[in-house]
């Protein structure tokens, strides 16, 4: 069993667990503050439900996997590979738009959601639904992220399940030291840590999606005569290639394979692979230089504008 995918499950999950945390505890604060802690007993309600349809999801776009799967037994080789890249391009866009996103709005997080929650209060008869689904969103929100990302790695899903879990206790550990014993911790410093690496996870998990279609391409190729020509540009040029990556960059199988230790440490945090290919070492590095670009873009606006708080302040 390959246990490369644990540790950047347990990333994933640990940093959107933490943020889920923070609106959770941001909500409960406000409600003892107003004197409406009876509505407690909703926002735990919702905490649950919301995990409990994040597991759910799970489940249904797995089974939808082995349906597919099973539905044309011939295209069957075909069909887990594809599935798996094609759940690993929607993990890369919806991982990458939420780091920067969620980067750009967490200076204004706590007012947006005591503004919402004070909304909520202001009608008595659906306040606790208001506060139901405030929480049911944010939760599931951080939870689908999640998921997807466990189900783009189909072939090695205990292991993403286990590291999915370990993630989810720890960020509720992190939660309780924040709002129940009042241990304070640099947020700021643990989010632009988090996402340092989780840009070097999407980046590798962009590696992964192309290994992922050139597999399913390769198998294509090979079991319909009518697609070999698929497989055929690249040996004008070289003779040691993919199907449809390109040359070679390097083969380290026997010097540094990826499924044994560092090289399944490198593979889980900077997206390392023993069989590297020429549009993967390029997608990886464009990937990085164009989001690395954003999320820093990103944090200067955050840096600036805490200064101009600052200075107005004094």
């Amino acid at each position: 069993m390959n246990w490369s995918s644990a540790l950047p499950t347990f990333v994933i999950t640990l940093r959107e667990g933490v943020e889920a945390a923070l609106v959770v505890g941001i909500v409960l604060a406000y409600l003892k503050k107003s004197g409406r802690s009876q509505l407690n007993i909703w926002v735990w309600t919702a905490v649950g439900t919301a995990i409990a349809a994040s597991a759910m999801i799970g489940v249904l776009l797995t089974q939808l996997m082995y349906a597919l799967q099973a539905a044309n037994q011939t295209y069957a080789p075909v069909v887990e590979p594809l599935l798996e890249a094609i759940f690993s391009v929607l993990a890369i866009i919806l991982l990458s738009w939420m780091l920067i996103w969620m980067t750009k709005q967490s200076r204004h997080l706590k007012g947006q959601i005591e503004g919402a929650v004070n909304q909520s209060l202001q009608d008595r008869n659906r306040s606790k639904w208001g506060i139901f689904s405030l929480i049911f969103i944010a939760v599931l929100r951080e939870g689908f992220e999640t998921v997807l990302f466990i189900t783009a790695k189909l072939s090695e899903s205990i292991p993403s399940a286990l590291g999915a879990l370990g993630g989810l206790i720890t960020a509720t550990g992190v939660g309780v030291a924040l709002f129940k014993w009042g241990i304070r911790i640099d947020l700021r410093r643990f989010f632009q840590i988090m996402g340092i690496i989780l840009l070097f996870i999407v980046a590798g998990l962009v590696v992964t999606a192309l290994g992922l279609f050139d597999s399913a391409m390769t198998t294509l190729s090979q079991i319909d005569r009518n697609s070999e020509s698929i497989c055929f540009f690249y040996e004008r040029f070289t003779k040691v290639h993919s199907c449809v990556l390109g040359p070679m960059v390097w083969n380290l199988e026997k010097v540094l394979p990826a499924d044994r230790f560092p090289g399944f440490l490198l593979s889980s945090l900077l997206g390392y692979t023993d069989r590297l290919y020429l549009v993967q070492a390029v997608s990886y590095i464009a990937f990085l230089a164009g989001a690395w670009g954003l999320y820093s873009r990103t944090l200067g606006g955050r840096s600036a504008t805490r200064a101009k708080e600052v200075a107005k302040s004094r």
